[in-house]
């Protein structure tokens, strides 16, 4: 079994870092509140720690999940960051969708100190944290993601190689510019029908069941129907994760029209204090502009 460290317990992280633990391997454990990392010390027998810096001195491989660049860029190369406690030969795998352009520059950095680093973006939500079936997109070298693919299988089981440095992060911005687009596109579908007269039970139906079908819908249509907003992915991440889509399109100067639009809706339902509700309550905007509500 390895030496494992784990940097931020959020919603994400506490549960992929459990999994670490209850596969065997011995686990350093860091968080922002220290009561999550002393909550994992007790109930699974992980070591927590004051900082990365103390962390990454104890093991061969630290991952990393926190809310957004700054958060990880600190951690990493920050004071008392992992930079800090590293030595030769450690690798640190950044499972947080964070900027791919800062990525790529934190590890020409760890690089020079002769650190390795993957980003490793995930995508399955809390429900994938907790049972372990998270899928990553792998950036970095080919042969630093076989060496740690082992311990990525105590936490998913989809695992796709993108890549050199950042290129697992531009899958990951990439698949969630779509993801939002399409939630947009079913928030937009359905207000128009409730305000058209149509029973909202019977268009959910109807999309699942023809070609406008999608495994998002599918899953949040329900929940939409029932006004459970309960988070599983929140409205704040996801507006930082198309922020980070619209940085890459003017980086490499593609137009991103609709998901700018997207963006916004997503910034007006933040301006709405719905910021840590689940992404799909952004359908409140337009049910506010529209003066209905979608309710099955």
């Amino acid at each position: 079994m390895a030496k494992l460290g784990f940097l931020g317990l959020g919603i994400m992280g506490y549960p992929m870092a459990r999994n670490l633990r209850r596969k065997g391997h011995e686990l350093w454990v860091w968080s922002h509140t220290r009561a999550k990392a002393e909550r994992l010390a007790s109930e699974e027998g992980a070591v927590a720690c004051g900082s990365p810096k103390e962390v990454a001195a104890q093991v061969e491989c630290v991952f990393v999940c926190v809310g957004d660049t700054e958060m990880s860029r600190g951690v990493i190369l920050g004071p008392g960051g992992v930079i800090e406690g590293a030595e030769a030969g450690l690798v640190v795998v950044d499972c947080s969708t964070i900027s791919p352009l800062v990525s790529a520059e934190i590890n020409r950095q760890l690089e020079a100190k002769g650190v390795e680093m993957l980003d490793a973006p995930v995508t399955g939500s809390k429900a994938g944290a907790e049972s372990g079936t998270l899928t990553f997109m792998v950036g970095g070298k080919r042969e630093i993601f076989e060496r740690v693919r082992p311990y990525l299988e105590a936490m998913g089981t989809q695992f796709f190689y993108c890549g050199g440095p950042g290129m697992g992060l531009r899958v990951k911005v990439v698949q969630n510019l779509i993801q939002a687009n399409i939630l947009q596109a079913f928030n937009e579908g359905m207000v128009l029908a409730v305000k058209a007269g149509v029973d909202p039970n019977l268009l959910l139906e109807v999309i699942n069941n023809t070609g406008a079908r999608s495994n998002l819908v599918a899953a949040k249509g329900p929940n939409v129907l029932r006004r459970d907003f309960s988070t599983h992915f929140s409205t704040k991440w996801m507006y930082k994760d198309l922020g980070l889509a619209l940085e890459l399109a003017a980086h490499v100067r593609v137009p991103i029209p609709g998901t700018a639009l997207t963006h916004q809706i997503f910034q007006a339902a933040l301006a709405k204090g719905w910021s840590e509700e689940d992404y799909s309550s952004t359908i409140k905007v337009l049910e506010e502009i529209a003066g209905v509500v979608v309710q099955g």
